[in-house]
Order: C-alpha cells, then structure tokens, then sequence
C-alpha cells in the first residue's frame, strides 16, 4: 500500500506548511493535555486543602514513569515506521506498529501488577508521609492499579499514527480522552458532586484514558486497508531487526523519562520538609510550567516523522530546513510566555489557590521554572532529531546530562546553598549547558549528511 498523499506531504509540500500540518494537531493535544493536566490541580486546590493537592504532586512521578514505556515502544516503534516509510518498507512498517501497541499492552499490565503489590513502598519512596499517604494512594489507585494500560495504550496508539503523518486523527484520540478528564474533574472532586478529592481526578483520569483508547480503535477499524498502523496479532512477531530498530531510539527515551521521574521525586523530597504547603505550591507552578513545555515537545513530537521520513529517503537539505523553521517557532514562543510567567507569577499561582503562604512559595518557584524554558525548548527539538533519525545514542547522552550530571547535582547544591528557594533554578541551570551541546551537535549532523548528499547526486565523468 501506498499512499500518494502522504508522500506528498513529506517531500513536496512547503516546509512551513508540512511542518504547520503535522505540528499543530500536535501542539494543540499537548495544550489540551497541559490543561487537563491543571484541571485536576485547579478542581483539587478549590477544596483549598493543601493535603489533597499535595497528593495530586507527589503521584505526578508515577504517572511521568509511563511516559517511559510510552517513549520506549511509541517514540522507538513510530520513529522505526516512518523510517521505513521513507524507504518504502512497508512489511516493517506494519511490523513495528503491532510490536509497539502489543508490547504497551503487556508493559501496562506489568505496572499495574508491580504498584499494586509494592504499593506503600512506593508511597514512602514518593515523599509521602502520614499526612498526604492516604490521599496520594487514593489517587493512585484509579491512575495506576486500573489505570495503567490505558494510559499507556492511547499515548502509544498516538504516536503510531501520527507516525503515517495522521497527526490530526492521533490529536483527536489524545484530545478526546483529555477534554472528558475536564468535563469529568469537577463532578468527581468537588462537594456538590461525589467529593472525592484528589481521588475523583483520579477516577476521571482512568475513565478519559479509556475513552481516548477507545476512539483509536474504532479509527483503526474504520481505516482497516487504508492505514499502516498494523494492530494483527498475527503481525507481532518480534525479529532481531524489528526489536533492534525500536530499542535504539526507544530505550534512551524510555531513559529519559525514567531520568525525569527521578529527578522529580528528589525535588519532591527536598520539598517535602517544608511541610504540605511547599509541597502544594511546587506542583501548582511544575503544572503551570507545563504549558510551554508541553507545547515544545509537541513541535518535537509533530515535526518527528518529517524528520524521520527525509533522513531515511537522503534528503538532507529539507530536513535542515525543517529543523531550523520549528527552532525559530518554537523560541519565538517559549521566550514570550517565560516573560508573562516572570512578571505575573503570583497572579498565576493564586488562580490555583487562595493561599498566601502558596502564593508566595509557588511565584518564587515559578520565576526560577521560567528562566530555562527557552533553553528547554532547544533541547527538546534536539532529542527529538536524534529519535526521529535513530541516534539513540545522542538522545541516551543528552538524557544522562540532563539529570545525572548536570540537573539532580545542581538540586542538591543550590538547596543547600538557598534551602527550598533554590531548586527551581536547577532546570535553568542544566538546560543553558545542554542547548549549548544540541547546537553543536545538530550543526555537526547537518553538515556531515549535506555533504553526504552533495556527493551522491555529483554526475560521474564520462
């Protein structure tokens, strides 16, 4: 099957147009997710009780693990299909797909099992104490132990179709499932309704979940003989260059993640200290800094299988031109919303909670979480060119420097050298040193593949 369209859209149409068309779906489902995101923060905090919201932020780990498993068989099956697409492969196209949405099956039975059977260990590792356990385990229950395959199922599914460059029907799965959480949240969480708390945004997370994995199978079965994304169990079959090709780009992104979760259970437990309040106002500016770089990594996410598809068919020139439009977008944006955040901190914070102890600690928190957005910004476009191109390498080594060596190391100093205040600046700090090296690197890359290009298309003497 070949699908002229499609094609079209990855060599021929306008840079800014094709980047537009599979950027923008992508940028608005990760708007939509960053809101139902704040959604459960928003609803919890109106019970103005800072326990509940501190359950709300310290389950945040666990969920940002499934982004995990979501990165190991989404970001490394759909990266290995768009490829293969460019190559006009399609037998590995459709076996890469089944590999990915049958592994992110199993993977998220598995979680479930494990949390549940570990599940106060956990609690204690998360930063919970006698205070916040009972809540955040509530919470918990619904997000994670019935909760964790479709979680990871709809955001795998995404990523499988935007691969084909369906970026619209992958966004509409995503946003679908994110807009009922919303419709949800209050009903669940407040007074007037079930009054269940922090329980209730989990309640309402597991149901849009399961909404959103069902949109995606009734769009597969819609589109079955017009579609490359392959769910036939009799497709699953794992070969050495099938499980190969997903893992060198989906591993070092699984990493990375599993890097991000640790990295936010230590600031959790450097927070946790300074009592529920600070614990509260962390997660209330975490979720608002969310925002733009959700919106980052969604231009990250949605330029992949351009990338993908023109580093795999030797066109070079357009996969610069690529890259360097959504840098030039994505740093426009991400430098104007970190100004309105420096300057209307407090204003931001307090339409979360109406507490003044939070206000302060979360807009002090906050002006530290925007210095490094456009810097986070660069990053992201980075990575995503090295999953989208197959140097698992790059993106495992710029996962490492990012947590291990720069980020977790400068939490544990600055928190001593300024206790609580200076953890917000450990981003800023980790993220200026890495847009540096993704400069380097990326301009490197460019060049080596323009010249690999140039003597391929030189005419031979007679």
């Amino acid at each position: 099957m070949e699908d002229q369209s499609k094609i079209k859209l990855f060599e021929q149409t306008p840079i800014p147009h094709a980047v537009m068309q599979l950027a923008i779906p992508t940028i608005l489902s990760s708007l939509v997710m960053v809101i139902y995101n704040l959604a459960d923060t928003y609803f919890v905090g109106m019970l103005n009780n800072s326990v509940q919201n501190a359950a709300v932020t310290l389950a945040a780990p666990v969920l940002l693990a499934f982004n995990a498993v979501n990165n190991l068989f989404g970001v490394g099956s759909s990266s290995m299909m768009s490829r293969a697409l460019g190559r006009k492969d399609y037998e590995v196209v459709y076996k890469s797909s089944a590999f990915g949405f049958y592994c992110a099956v199993i993977s998220g039975v598995l979680f479930s099992v494990l949390f549940t059977t570990l599940r106060d260990p956990f609690l204690v590792l998360l930063g919970a104490n006698a205070e916040t356990a009972g809540a955040t385990g509530a919470y918990l229950k619904w997000t994670v132990t019935f909760g964790a395959a479709p979680a990871i199922l709809n955001v795998v599914m995404a990523y499988l179709v935007r691969s084909e460059g369906s970026a619209m029907h992958a966004s509409i799965g995503t946003m679908s499932g994110c807009l009922l959480n919303i419709v949800l949240d209050p009903f669940f969480i407040l007074p007037w309704g079930l009054n269940m708390g922090a329980e209730g945004a989990g309640l309402a997370t597991f149901l849009s979940n399961c909404a959103a994995c069902a949109y995606f199978f009734i769009l597969l079965f819609c589109k079955r003989g017009r579609t490359y994304v392959c769910i036939n169990p009799k497709m699953f079959r794992p070969n050495r260059a099938i499980v190969g090709g997903v893992c060198t780009v989906g591993i070092p992104a699984a990493i990375q993640n599993l890097l991000n979760v640790t990295g936010m259970t230590v600031l959790n437990n450097f927070t946790s200290p300074f009592g529920a309040e600070a614990v509260a106002a962390m997660g209330i500016a975490q979720k608002i800094n969310m925002v733009p770089t959700y919106i980052a990594m969604g231009m990250s996410q949605g330029i992949m299988p351009l990338i993908s598809y023109n580093y795999a068919s030797g066109n070079a020139k357009r996969m610069k031109g690529v890259t360097i439009f959504a840098v030039k977008v994505s740093m426009a944006f991400t430098i104007a919303v970190a100004a309105g955040y420096f300057f209307f901190s407090e204003a931001l914070i307090r339409l979360f909670m109406q507490n003044d102890a939070i206000v302060a600690y979360g807009s002090s928190f906050l002006h530290g979480f925007c210095l490094g957005i456009p810097f986070l910004c660069l990053d992201f476009l980075a990575v995503g060119v090295f999953q989208a191109t197959g140097m698992g390498k790059h993106a495992f080594i710029f996962a490492v420097l990012r947590k291990v060596v720069l980020e977790i190391p400068a939490l544990c100093l600055l928190n001593l050298l300024f206790p609580l205040y200076g953890l917000a600046y450990a981003q800023f700090v980790a993220e200026v040193i890495l847009a540096i090296a993704a400069v380097v690197v990326l301009v490197r890359l460019f060049r080596r593949l323009e010249k690999r290009q140039d003597r391929s298309i030189v005419p031979s003497g007679d």
